[in-house]
């Protein structure tokens, strides 16, 4: 068993939906029994970092990520993990107000409103880095196509993205399109 199918199945077995949360009509996604489950948190990382090997020696030629950008909150938790395992920096991705000036800000939609992402404007050199992207859930894409965007706007290179679970009806992957994405789980 690989370790995306071993993820998978521990993704699908823990999750605890929640309706009409944040919002009524949206179905939440929470991952907190995944991380909290000492294996099931292994078996998430360990599939991420397979998903990057598999960018690296099927689509890049060697080129791996040597930054791994971890999206506000339980995407730190992920791209901390993932980027020990590859020996790579890794970087937050933060909402808007939690970091000093300056920094490059992005504003996107939710499925229930509008947010921002940041990340420094200075002190990290952004320009020519290979950065996998690593976030919890992938539902409308407004997010990582923020993410993607700052990033991009810094000059790094976004070679793929990495999320724990995909809610396909939102169709979010079609808002990040020409980036390789992996989904442990697709619902």
């Amino acid at each position: 068993m690989t370790a995306l199918s071993t993820a998978s199945d521990d993704v699908g077995r823990l999750t605890r939906w929640a309706d009409d949360f944040p919002e009524p009509g949206v179905k939440f996604a929470d991952l907190t029994p995944v991380f909290a489950d000492a294996k099931a948190f292994r078996d998430v990382i360990d599939a991420m970092v397979e998903a990057e090997r598999s960018l690296r020696s099927e689509h890049r030629a060697g080129d791996g990520a040597d930054l791994v950008a971890g999206i506000d909150a339980r995407g730190f938790l992920l791209g901390a993990g993932v980027a020990l395992a590859l020996d790579a920096g890794v970087l937050a991705v933060r909402k808007a107000g939690k970091l000093p000036p300056p920094v490059l800000t992005r504003e996107y939609q939710l499925e229930y409103g509008t947010a921002s992402l940041e990340i420094p404007a200075d002190g990290i050199e952004l320009a020519g880095r290979r950065v996998l992207v690593i976030d919890d859930v992938l539902a409308t894409g407004g997010t990582l196509g923020a993410a993607v965007e700052l990033l991009g706007a810094a000059g790094a290179e976004v070679i793929g993205i990495a999320v724990v679970l995909e809610i396909e009806a939102l169709d979010g992957r079609s808002r990040l399109a020409g980036h390789p994405v992996t989904s442990l789980l697709r619902v």
